[in-house]
């Protein structure tokens, strides 16, 4: 059983790069299910219309990249508790300051470390399982 009862939480993969995609599909595969978008307009239209329980962006995508998906995502009222980690080549400080002024929780930079992608994910999807407890809590004792 895992923490969201019978179902598998959700992870949407965007990146533009058919490996990353691949790569990131198999490590996640076996503990949630997933989603994947290899554009920014793919991600946002996936993702209002089912909400994930994470998503995984990356930053650099042509037409839209990670920081307006992100910022888009966090303006929608059905995806602004979706916890977002961008995975970027990107390690400029300022690009990670960037990324959360967009609205992302962590930053995780490639390659990939298949364990700290892992780690991150869970404690992610357990702070929001926690915090969409607590939402439905106050708001069922303002009732």
């Amino acid at each position: 059983m895992t923490m969201f009862a019978n179902e598998r939480p959700t992870v949407l993969v965007v990146d533009d790069t058919p490996a990353n995609l691949s790569l990131l599909s198999g490590l996640l595969k076996e503990q949630y299910r997933i989603k994947l978008a290899n554009n920014g307009f793919k991600a946002i239209e996936l993702a209002l219309a089912a909400p994930p329980d994470i998503v995984l962006l990356d930053i650099m995508m042509p037409e839209m990249d990670g920081y307006e998906v992100c910022r888009r995502l966090k303006s929608a009222d059905a995806t602004r508790h979706v916890p977002v980690i961008f995975l970027s080549a990107k390690t400029e400080v300022e690009d990670e300051e960037r990324g959360f002024l967009a609205g992302a929780e962590d930053f995780i930079h490639k390659p990939i470390s298949p364990p700290i992608v892992l780690a991150r994910v869970k404690t992610y999807l357990e702070l929001k399982l926690l915090h969409d407890f607590l939402r439905a809590r106050n708001k069922f004792t303002q009732l």
